[in-house]
């Protein structure tokens, strides 16, 4: 996987406490059972630590990590 998705890992895995076992590029932030605040939370935490903007209505619910990951570096690449 690349460094975006292990930086992805780390931030979910801090501010939303998922099992190890879970978390995997195909799993859904609904199937982490990440709730909308915690998504903001997440966004702002991308913003501030990886430098790209994630708007309200790129993370959603059914977004997997891997095309989280995707999604971060197609914006890094701009």
């Amino acid at each position: 996987m690349s460094t975006t998705y292990d930086q992805l890992v780390t931030i979910v895995g801090t501010l939303h406490h998922s099992p190890a076992d879970v978390i995997a590029p195909e799993a859904t932030f609904a199937q982490l059972d990440v709730d909308s605040l915690t998504l903001v939370e997440i966004s702002m935490r991308i913003e501030r630590e990886l430098g790209v903007t994630i708007e309200d209505n790129e993370l959603q619910e059914d977004l997997t990590l891997d095309a989280t990951a995707k999604l971060i570096d197609s914006k890094l690449a701009h």
